[in-house]
């Protein structure tokens, strides 16, 4: 028998993703069975199960392919020894989430939907919370290496920890996932603009703020 090409392999693993991932986002995962997951492709499932061994395994694959874009943006951010600024490196991967995730190119779907609910299985499946903590983790190591760089160049204080300057970046994503999923008029702009004003340093104040008042 002729050698099953690499390509071939490629693409039907991204139609069992691409089904998977429609399911996940109209049901969610408890709604969603394996046996929906072979339907819904149109493969057997002796096919399916030979890319994937169980539900969590391809709750974990589709969560990966919205990773990849992030990686991709900090690829480009950080080349050629760049020092990116927060604001920046916030910007790149914002826009990643808007413009790569919503939806995937491969996969047809807004992979932030899947995501949120990735973080609230990781609360019951010790599985899927070892690969959550892996890929925030991962992004958090991003965030980091900006702020190791700014340090480095003298934009942040000598004793800052960059590992902690990575956290609190990554979170401002995460809520920007957030608030674009839950709260109507989010948009990348807007939030973006909000991140500047917060960051963006002052020398001085631009008002006078009144004086304390004290006691007799």
């Amino acid at each position: 028998m002729p050698r099953v090409s690499e390509q071939y392999l490629a693409s039907r693993r991204a139609e069992i993703l691409s089904a998977a991932a429609r399911l996940f986002s109209a049901n969610g995962f408890h709604a969603t069975s394996m046996a929906d997951v072979i339907n819904e492709s149109g493969l057997s499932a002796g096919a399916v199960y030979r890319y994937f061994r169980g539900k969590d395994e391809l709750i974990a694959a589709v969560a990966e392919e919205g990773l990849t874009a992030a990686d991709e943006a900090f690829t480009e951010l950080l080349s050629e020894d760049a020092v990116p600024s927060p604001q920046q490196a916030l910007a790149a991967l914002i826009r990643a989430i808007n413009d790569r995730m919503t939806p995937h190119p491969l996969i047809g779907v807004d992979v932030t939907r899947i995501g949120v609910q990735v973080w609230a299985e990781a609360l019951r499946s010790p599985e899927l919370a070892g690969r959550a903590n892996e890929v925030y983790r991962r992004l958090r190591g991003h965030f980091a290496e900006v702020a190791r760089r700014r340090q480095a160049a003298g934009y942040l204080p000598a004793d800052a920890v960059p590992e902690q300057v990575g956290a609190a970046m990554l979170s401002l994503a995460q809520g920007f996932i957030l608030q674009r999923l839950l709260v109507d008029d989010t948009d990348a702009d807007g939030y973006l603009a909000g991140v500047t004003a917060l960051l963006s340093p002052v020398s001085q104040p631009l008002t006078s703020a009144p004086a304390p008042k004290t006691r007799p």
